[in-house]
């Protein structure tokens, strides 16, 4: 085995596909077609004189050597990378960085326009893609370079994932002008009695669920009055002007919708709240174009 001889583009190809447990999907994953994958694999195969993957109902599994090999490439190429990338002049007007961002299907809604309006003006050459992860799979992607950072509900335990707290929110209800809630009265705020006599509409979205509002229905016990729950909150409005049910979602999509649409806002006794944070992996901490979306993002977003 002689190190001299390994083209270092093969570590790439075996990281990916640890990661992956699929030649097919590293292969997308590095842009490469599934026949060099399959021949990139074959010479690791053939340095190592190890299978170092083989296959089973679940995916490819590494073998004991790889298992040893894979994360200590993967955290040599990040660091690398990232050398690299912060010794190199980042300018946002010329770069046609590619960001790959992970939102909800709500932070699509209220983050994507405003983030577009400021690359748009700030670095046109750039793009942006939204990668679906699942709140409890953000850690990972960040860490395999899968997305650049994520916005959302999300409090990542992962010892090398930073966060921003950008904004707390609440969560409250919207209606049709025609909805008056019984037993009556003139207050913006509904009362649990007020509730108690609601038919609602529960957003359940697969990535990222706020489960707060369920629960706390549940504490009400008026889970049952919940007839409702579209996985994305695209058909809330609609939901809200054309029926009588009582949409309860978070305060920002609300007043969003209330300044477009003829609804009317309520607020809520006891409403749930929660946190929208930025999150980030530690190895781009210093990157010098990293360090540039995270303030643009900061700036529209982040609330005193």
């Amino acid at each position: 085995m002689n190190f001299r001889q390994l083209d270092l583009n093969l570590l790439r190809v075996l990281v990916a596909i640890h990661r992956t447990r699929s030649v097919t999907a590293a292969g997308k994953a590095l842009a490469l077609s599934q026949p060099a994958t399959s021949n990139a694999l074959a010479r690791l195969r053939a340095f190592f004189g190890d299978d170092l993957f083989v296959r089973s109902p679940a995916g490819l599994q590494p073998t004991r050597l790889c298992e040893q090999l894979a994360p200590a490439m993967q955290s040599q190429l990040l660091a690398m990378e990232s050398l690299v990338l912060n010794h190199q002049p980042f300018s946002a007007q010329s770069s046609h960085r590619h960001w790959r961002l992970s939102l909800s299907d709500l932070g699509e809604i209220l983050f994507l326009p405003r983030l577009a309006s400021a690359l748009r003006s700030q670095a046109p050459l750039a793009s942006l893609s939204n990668i679906s992860v699942d709140a409890s799979q953000v850690a990972q992607a960040l860490e395999s370079r899968d997305i650049d950072m994520a916005i959302g509900i999300l409090k990542p335990q992962h010892a090398g994932v930073r966060s921003q707290l950008l904004f707390k929110e609440r969560y409250m209800a919207i209606s049709s002008k025609n909805w008056t809630p019984t037993p009556g009265g003139r207050s913006s705020t509904l009362s649990h009695a007020q509730l108690a006599q609601a038919h609602f509409v529960v957003v359940s979205p697969t990535a990222t669920f706020h489960g707060s509002v369920e629960k706390m229905l549940t504490g009400m016990k008026l889970q049952d009055r919940i007839l409702m729950r579209p996985r994305h909150f695209g058909a809330i409005a609609e939901l809200a002007q054309n029926t009588d049910l009582l949409c309860i979602v978070p305060e920002m999509y609300a007043r969003d919708l209330g300044q477009r649409m003829a609804l009317q806002m309520w607020t809520l006794e006891d409403a749930p709240t929660y946190e929208v944070n930025l999150v980030w992996h530690s190895s781009t901490e210093k990157d010098l174009d990293q360090q540039w979306m995270r303030r643009v993002i900061e700036q529209l977003f982040a609330r005193a």
